[in-house]
């Protein structure tokens, strides 16, 4: 890619980065909104193991016109572009939200809900109920993020196989709009526990720029765990998911709303834990302001998109 092209696409690596650091919001959604959606999905799903090894291969000179060649298969500049951006915006917004959810749990968590509730709203078309396994589907949808949602955390805790499969799980969502990374985690109690890591992790990297002792930083393993899970999860989570709405998309897109409807219960049963105060009609009105105006956000993403809030049938 030329570099004005480059730069356009880190630009918009940004604001979908923004976008997947908040629960309810997909990045993939903000992909249709800014037109490299098919190509990012065409990227994606092009990544495999050998044309990695071919990749990693390239100092050695007989493997140099193979490692350049899988590079373009797998349109490496685009994805480079894309991911620097989307780490630049993880990293910035992930500082804001850690404190926000710390200083103001009540309009944090409600902006989260109004996300999650908006976007289970525009999806709810792509719902379908004309048979059993389609209905089954939205039980089971609805079951799991109700009953994980407020209970994972302290059912799952935070050990090495659990961020392993966060990550796993969290990176399916690149290829579904209107089904957010974010919000697995946040059903998974893995949210909050991830950005406190990812925050420390990049804390130590700059107190190691600044001229600070060279130290592996607080939360390495984590962060590692956390991104193996997640290559782990394009070849297998990512990639079965399109396999599921390729052959099921009604019963595939009916389990993933119902599971986005079920988890609206993650931000309230998360901000009760953080109210030392409990729920007070102040928090409660916070709340429920906080929640309107994230959905006029989601709902004016949906607007933006001219209604393409959901994955295309192709």
């Amino acid at each position: 890619m030329r570099g004005r092209e480059s730069l356009g696409v880190y630009l918009r690596g940004i604001v979908m980065g923004a976008a997947d650091a908040v629960p309810g919001v997909s990045g993939g959604t903000i992909a249709l909104l800014t037109g490299i959606y098919p190509r990012l999905i065409a990227a994606i799903t092009a990544v495999e193991p050998d044309r990695l090894l071919n990749i990693a291969a390239a100092p050695l000179p007989a493997r140099r016109a193979d490692a350049v060649d899988a590079f373009r298969e797998i349109d490496g500049s685009f994805l480079a572009a894309l991911g620097l951006g989307i780490a630049t915006a993880l990293v910035t917004v992930s500082r804001v939200l850690e404190h926000a959810m710390a200083a103001y749990p009540a309009a944090t968590f409600g902006g989260f809900f109004g996300f999650i509730g908006a976007s289970a709203w525009l999806l709810r078309g792509e719902m379908r109920f004309d048979t059993r396994d389609q209905q089954a589907a939205a039980v089971a949808g609805f079951a799991v993020a109700f009953l994980l949602s407020g209970q994972a955390e302290g059912a799952l805790g935070h050990s090495p196989v659990v961020t392993f499969l966060a990550g796993t799980v969290a990176v399916s969502a690149m290829i579904l709009p209107g089904v957010s990374g974010s919000l697995l985690l946040l059903l998974l109690g893995q949210y909050a526990y991830m950005i406190d890591h990812l925050n420390a992790f990049i804390d130590a990297l700059l107190a190691v720029a600044r001229g600070g002792t060279v130290a592996l930083p607080p939360g390495t393993p984590t962060i590692v765990t956390f991104l193996a899970g997640a290559v782990v999860g394009l070849f297998t989570v990512a990639h079965a998911v399109r396999w599921a709405l390729d052959r099921g998309r009604a019963a595939t897109m009916t389990f993933l709303v119902a599971l986005v409807v079920g988890a609206l219960r993650a931000p309230v049963v998360q901000t009760g834990q953080r109210l030392e105060a409990g729920w007070s009609p102040a928090a409660i009105g916070l709340f429920a302001v906080a929640a309107v105006v994230g959905a006029a956000v989601v709902i004016g993403i949906e607007w933006a998109t001219s209604g393409e809030m959901v994955t295309p049938d192709a």
